[in-house]
């Protein structure tokens, strides 16, 4: 049998609240933000960096996080985003709101 890949339209929508949830364990950079997505989902959804990057961009002008640049290690610096309590705040209420639309689809699916 065929697996096929889930759409990337279903996922695009909870980017936030991944990237998000990936900070609550510490300061992270793109790349390393993507390779998490990847791993964690067992690889079944890369993100794109485009969309990764305006996810940051958002998060970050809405307060949800903040960057700095680290340290030059292994050639150019890093820029690395953290998760400030504002953001803590919206990743609970995306969770929230994702649990009760999986009730939801849940009953009519």
């Amino acid at each position: 049998m065929i697996q096929r890949k889930l759409s990337s339209d279903l996922l695009r929508g909870h980017v936030d609240t991944m990237i998000l949830k990936l900070l609550q364990s510490g300061d992270k950079y793109g790349y390393e933000i993507s390779k998490l997505i990847y791993v964690s989902s067992n690889e079944q959804y890369e993100i794109k960096e485009a969309t990764m990057y305006s996810s940051l961009k958002r998060l970050e002008k809405d307060g949800c996080i903040l960057s700095y640049w680290g340290d030059a290690t292994q050639g150019g610096r890093r820029k690395y985003y953290k998760i400030t309590p504002l953001g803590e705040d919206t990743y609970r209420q995306n969770k929230n709101d994702w649990e009760q639309a999986k009730r939801i689809l849940e009953s009519l699916l």
